[in-house]
Formats: C-alpha cells, structure tokens, sequence
C-alpha cells in the first residue's frame, strides 16, 4: 500500500509543473487555457522521440520547453492579435496539437525500451523509485524558485498587474498583449516539462496522454485556492507552493480512490465530482454561515 502512494507523489512531483502553469494562466491572467492538453502531450512526444534517437537530455529538455512555448505564443498571438476569446484560442491550439502530435511522434504510443532517462543518468540512492523521487523533488523545487523569484521581478509584477488591471496597466504603457502571450507561453513551457518527467517516468509516450490532464492542474489549483482563504496566504511564494501541494492532494485522492478497489473506469468521474466538490464546498459553507 506504501508503495502505491508513493507512486501517486511521483506522479504528483512531476505534475507539478503543470500546475503552476496552469496557475499563471487561470489565476495571473484570469484566462482559461486549454492548450495545456495539447502542449503537455507534445511535450513528451518531443521528450521520447529526441530520447529514442540518444539525444543528450540537457538538450531534449530545453526543445521539450521550447515547443511547449511555442504553442502557448500561437494561442496568446491568436486571443490578443485577433481578438478571439481565450477559451476558444486554447481549443483551437490544442486541436491543432492533436495532429502536431501524431505527425512528431509517427504513431499513436513510443515506448522508451533500454533508454536512459532523467531517473536513470542521475544516481543518489540504489533504490530506484527512492531516487525517481529525489530527482522530480530536487527539478519541482528548481522550478517553484524561479517562478516564485520571477514573479518579483519588474516583469513578474507587470505580469500579475495585467491580469488584475489591464486598463491601469495599458495606462501606465506596459504593452498588456506582449505580457499575456510572454506568460501563456511560460505557461504551457511548464506544461512540456511535465511531459518531459511524466513520459520518461512511465516509460512511454501516448497520443491521447493529455486528455483530461487540464483538470488535474485545474483541480490543483482550486485545492490551492481553497487553502490559501483558509490560511489567509497573501504572498506568492505559499501560493506556487500550495498549487503543488494542491496536486499532491489531488493525486492522493486518485490513488485513494482505487486503493478501496472503485474500478478505474470510474476514476475520470470521481475525478470530475471531486473537482466539483473543490469549487461548490467553499461557497456552501460560506452560506451556512450567513444563515
């Protein structure tokens, strides 16, 4: 039974930097980004092909980032340039991802047989998964600094400003549709990484890998939420440390639910209930109290 949580807080760890993308999306810009579903498969698409042809991984890493990008910038280009909703853009951007996908990856599932992966090139413990584990808390930990150390900067508060107040922002000069494709594109080059971790960590990489994994980081991100009214966190660095907790929660609560033996068929529908109970039990017991 240990054994299978701590599978689920890997899988949580490398999740994680999907989350904070969706974290600087939904929550920094207040826009809901659904390229996600396509940039977290196309990320490790890229990450198992580069892989498969014995590319050094300081170098499949930074492309898998690169793509991510790339597709956060079309969907920014087309919601600021071309005045199309957001939600639309992101639809648009990962249907397109879906054939983008099949096209890099040949087929529909690459297997990683007899590849070195991240877990593999780098050793501190002779137990395997003990040292899977490190390797995605030591990259999560990397990464949760430099959003947190970004998001302090000059640029980092433009960019929370423009999603607060684009009209006080626009006033002020700061060029708001220069900000929001910068940061759907930070956005979804976090998503790629979680491709990265997650296709080398489960050793393959599948076409359909992504549906659905915009709920997970949306889930996270709620848990968060929740959390930080609870606890009353005002700064930002609980609040990027609470969206990877929040995903730990999350997987935590999966893994429960399968644990009690709920057949896997179910899991996409308890996972559905359970980020509704996330948005509804707030504003329930809000009214409760009023009462």
């Amino acid at each position: 039974m240990s054994q299978f949580y701590l599978t689920a807080l890997q899988l949580a760890l490398c999740l994680g930097p999907m989350a904070m993308g969706i974290f600087i999306s939904m929550k920094v810009f207040n826009i809901p980004d659904i390229t996600t579903d396509g940039s977290y498969t196309l990320g490790a698409a890229i990450t198992a092909i580069l892989i498969s042809n014995n590319l050094p991984l300081y170098i499949v890493l930074p492309i898998s980032m690169l793509s991510g990008a790339i597709a956060g910038t079309c969907t920014g280009f087309i919601h600021t340039k071309l005045k199309i909703d957001a939600l639309l853009s992101g639809i648009l951007i990962m249907t397109a991802l879906y054939s983008i996908n099949l096209l890099v990856m040949g087929r529909s599932n690459i297997p990683l047989i007899n590849t070195l992966s991240i877990f593999d090139v780098i050793s501190f413990f002779e137990n395997a998964q003990l040292n899977q584990l490190l390797i995605a808390v030591l990259i999560v930990s990397i990464l949760i600094y430099f959003i947190i150390y970004l998001l302090k900067t000059d640029f980092g508060l433009a960019m929370r400003a423009t999603g607060n107040n684009p009209i006080m922002t626009k006033a002020l000069g700061i060029n708001n549709d220069r900000i929001k494709i910068i940061g759907l594109a930070l956005a979804n080059a976090l998503t790629a990484v979680s491709g990265f971790l997650v296709a080398q960590y489960q050793g393959f990489a599948d076409i359909n890998m992504g549906i659905g994994v915009v709920i997970t980081g949306l889930g996270s991100v709620l848990i968060a939420d929740t959390l930080k009214k609870w606890f009353d966190i005002k700064k930002i660095n609980g609040q990027i440390i609470l969206v990877v907790f929040g995903c730990f929660v999350f997987q935590f609560v999966l893994a429960f639910t399968l644990s009690i033996g709920i057949d896997p068929n179910m899991l996409k529908m308890v996972t559905a209930v359970f980020v509704l109970l996330i948005v509804a039990l707030p504003k329930i017991s809000q009214r409760l109290v009023k009462k």
